[in-house]
């Protein structure tokens, strides 16, 4: 059986905390930890949201 190299991560808002977006991403292209300006329902507002651990 072969090994998946895509792994589920979660996106966190910078400004309230919130969780709100899910992706997978593949740990052999990307190494850094992925930001990203996302909608955010809770600000109502396009913020930065990051990678979290």
């Amino acid at each position: 059986m072969a090994k998946t190299t895509k792994h589920k991560i979660i996106l966190v808002c910078e400004n309230c905390l919130n969780r709100n977006y899910s992706l997978t991403k593949s740990n052999l292209t990307q190494k850094e930890r992925l930001e990203v300006k996302k909608y955010c329902p809770t600000c109502d507002a396009r913020t930065l949201h990051k990678e979290s651990r």
